[in-house]
Formats: structure tokens, sequence, C-alpha cells
């Protein structure tokens, strides 16, 4: 799917111009890939993306990475001066910019880097260019959205057949290798993550998947995605393997009006903050606000976490085009834990989820 970098690329040098800046420098990274869709790795050697008001993109790459480069990004998008081993590739960068300006330089940009910059721009200004692109990355086009919805729906799929699976007598990696082999099959590129937790590691919600056998009346907290397209899906839901106990039913009931409560806190406008509230209040109402130990949701696009972060002293404003999760969870130590996750794209008109997958507790076996 086409996106439109031209538009991207001037967007950006407009936002610098705005905020002061002589222009941005952009390692590889989610940054990189938003504004040209090039996605090299980061390393040792400088690939640098210089955007300026005015002016012409250029990407610094070294010789060995020109083809791939070139390859990568369409054709009259930017300009490309690359540089050979044993040059000092900071003086490319010199040869581009003024010595004095002020920059914005993109947070995957490793130290060294900037060390290099800092040294060889002795008179230049640097800062984040967060303030400048996370605004931009936040609020997403239709492609953008239609590439999350392809990805929610191959993870929804990827549930549907994990589950229908038997999942006790198996080892929690067992069921999580199910789960990354099940997100290709769906229609994804590369799976991101499988966090499986059977029982008392349910409580645990960044939970590795370990030997542990899943037994009859576990409950199994199953957190997956992938990526399609360049963007991410990523999808909870908490199962039952055989009839779960009252109280099971019961944290999964409350667990479920939080999420209710969340998504329709939903608006445009409504400050991020009052959508965690929202959830939290009918949790702590239940008598478990101690244990809800994280946020109600993060930002996803090119990163599996991004901005809008929805967690107290968040004020910043909802808007149409932002995507986010809506998972809140209960967590007792040593026992279980509960979590439903969806994925949400804010329209002008409210909320709309982009997973379908049932997010009644299903009994599986």
């Amino acid at each position: 799917m086409s996106h439109d970098y031209a538009s991207r690329l001037r967007s950006a040098a407009e936002q610098a111009e705005v905020r002061g800046l002589a222009g941005l420098v952009v390692a590889p990274g989610p940054d990189l890939l938003y504004l040209i869709g090039y996605d090299p790795p980061p390393l040792e050697r400088l690939t640098a993306l210089v955007v300026r008001p005015g002016t012409e993109a250029v990407l610094v790459v070294p010789v060995l990475e020109r083809a791939r480069a070139a390859a990568g990004v369409a054709h009259g998008l930017i300009e490309m001066q690359s540089w050979p081993d044993g040059e000092d590739p900071y003086e490319v960068v010199r040869s581009i910019v003024s010595p004095s300006g002020r920059y914005g330089v993109s947070d995957r940009m490793w130290g060294i880097h900037l060390l290099g910059l800092q040294g060889t721009l002795g008179n230049a200004e640097f800062s984040s260019a967060s303030p400048v692109l996370t605004p931009l990355r936040a609020r997403k086009d239709d492609a953008e959205i239609d590439l999350l919805r392809r990805a929610a729906h191959a993870a929804d799929e990827t549930f549907r057949r994990v589950t229908a699976e038997p999942l006790e007598g198996r080892p929690e990696q067992d069921v999580a290798g199910s789960l990354a082999r099940e997100l290709v099959h769906a229609g994804h590129d590369t799976a991101a993550f499988t966090i499986v937790g059977s029982g008392p590691n349910g409580a645990s919600p960044h939970h590795e998947p370990g030997q542990r056998i899943i037994r009859d009346d576990d409950p199994v907290v199953l957190d997956f995605g992938g990526r399609l397209g360049g963007y991410y899906s990523d999808i909870t839901r908490t199962v039952s393997v055989g009839e779960p106990s009252a109280e099971v039913r019961r944290v999964h009931e409350i667990v479920h009006e939080a999420q209710e409560a969340a998504f329709q806190a939903v608006r445009p406008g409504v400050p991020a903050e009052e959508v965690d509230r929202a959830a939290r209040k009918v949790i702590a109402g239940a008598g478990y606000g101690e244990a809800f130990i994280h946020r109600t949701g993060h930002g996803i696009g090119l990163e599996e976490h991004e901005e809008p972060y929805l967690v107290e002293g968040s004020t910043d404003p909802l808007e149409p085009g932002m995507t986010f999760s809506i998972e809140p969870g209960i967590y007792l130590e040593g026992r279980f834990g509960v979590r439903i996750e969806d994925i949400v794209a804010m329209r002008a008109d409210g909320a709309v989820r982009l997973n379908e997958a049932p997010r009644e507790l299903t009994v599986v076996h």
C-alpha cells in the first residue's frame, strides 16, 4: 500500500519551522520509515535523513547501503549523499546544514551518532524531534487505519484458530509458538510478541511463556500481535481451560465492564487520562483497584507502543485519526490474572473497535 511520503516530509519541515528548528536529523527507526518508507537497521555506520524547511530532504547513507536505500525510497522523493568507509559521515551532514542552527533529532538515534554530530557541529543545538514528529504520526490517515484494521482482523483469526486447539496439557511455550505461526498464516508479515500466562503466571502482565503445563481450571491470558505492512496488531483475551470458577468469572466480568466503560469514554477532545479513569473507576468500585497495575492503553501504529498513552496525567485531547489500545486488567499475585484488549480507532463521530474477537469469557479445552 502506498503512502503520501511527499506530504509527510512537507508537514515535518513545516512543523519544524513552526517550532523554531532549522531542521530535523532522523535516524533509522519508525520516524524514518514514516517519512520516506525506508527501514534500515540501526548500525555503527551513520544513516540519517536531514529535513529542512523549504529545501529538498537529503538522506546521508553509507556507500555500501546506497543501492538498498535507492530501492527502498520512492524515486525523486529525496536527494541522496553517500559516504565511503574511512570518511567522516558527520562532515557530510555539516556540508548540508547550518553549523549554528537548532535541530531536532529522532529518539532512536544512537548516542554515538549524536555525539559525533555535536562534535562536528560545535555551534549547533540539538533537541528531540518528537514534538514535531509525534503529533504527525499519532494522527493516522485512512490508509494507515486500513492496515491496522487488517492486522487486527488477522489477530482475531489467530485467536480463533489457536483456541480451537486443545490447550490443556501443553507448555505455555508451545501455545506461544502456535500463536506466532498462526499470526503469519493469518496474514501478518511477522509475529512480534506472544504472551501466554497460565494460572498464577497470568498475574504478571508481561510474563515470558515458559514450561509450565496448562491445567484444567486454569485461566490463561493470551496477549499477542504481529506486523502487517509496517503496522502492528495487539490483542489480549483471557480464556478458561474448562469451566471457570465463580471468582474467575466474576473478575472477568469486572474487566469486561471496565473495558466497555473506557471504550464509551472515548470521544474527540476527551483528555487521554479520562479514558483511564473510566476503566479504573469500575475496577476500583468492585474492590480491585490495587490489582490494576498498568495504564489503560497505548497508541499503536509503526510501533507497538507509541503516543497517545491512556494514563493518569496525560491531558492531551484524543483526536480523529488516533489509534490506541484499551486494555484494563486485574492481577491477583500468585493466583491468576485477567486482561481484555482491543485496538480502537478514533473517528470524528467517535471510536470504532478494530478487533472483533469475542470479549466474553471463552471456555476452551
